[in-house]
């Protein structure tokens, strides 16, 4: 009887092993990082141009800009106007919710001093605020 409480036990104690190594064991691969303004600027020289990252940080407000690929902005560490600061090309599609000031993660890669991205994750807290009600028409609202 002892014999097999010891061989449950240990059989037991294998699989609670396997089952956290295919949990927490892939867990790490699947994590997606992103590095500051600072961080970026600081290991430019170890993201050569076309190597593929992630840049997160504030978007500088009065910095964006419509050009004839898409939206040129700035990204800053913080919102204070003497952080650390890239200068973004972005050319896919821009989120809904992009303004100035918010938390945004770019993705791709430096071209020259400039980081080239296409790929755009909107920052935002988890609060919706549902739109207001519509002015009516004659109403001195927007005749939209």
């Amino acid at each position: 009887m002892k014999r097999y409480r010891l061989l449950a036990v240990s059989g037991i104690g294998v699989v609670a092993v396997l089952v956290g190594v295919l949990v927490f064991g892939n867990l790490n691969g699947n994590l997606v990082y992103y590095l500051t303004p600072n961080e970026a600027l600081a290991k430019h020289a170890d993201y050569a141009e076309g190597r593929r990252f992630q840049l997160g940080g504030f978007v500088r407000p009065g910095s964006e800009r419509r050009t004839a690929d898409g939206l040129a902005f700035v990204v800053t560490a913080e919102v204070r106007p003497d952080s650390a600061a890239v200068v973004v090309l972005h050319t896919g599609p821009v989120a809904q919710l992009f303004q100035p000031g918010i938390g945004v993660v770019v993705e791709g890669s430096w071209r020259g001093t400039e980081f080239l991205s296409d790929t755009m994750i909107v920052k935002h807290d988890e609060n919706y605020r549902p739109p207001g009600p519509a002015p009516q028409p004659g109403t001195g609202g927007d005749p939209r």
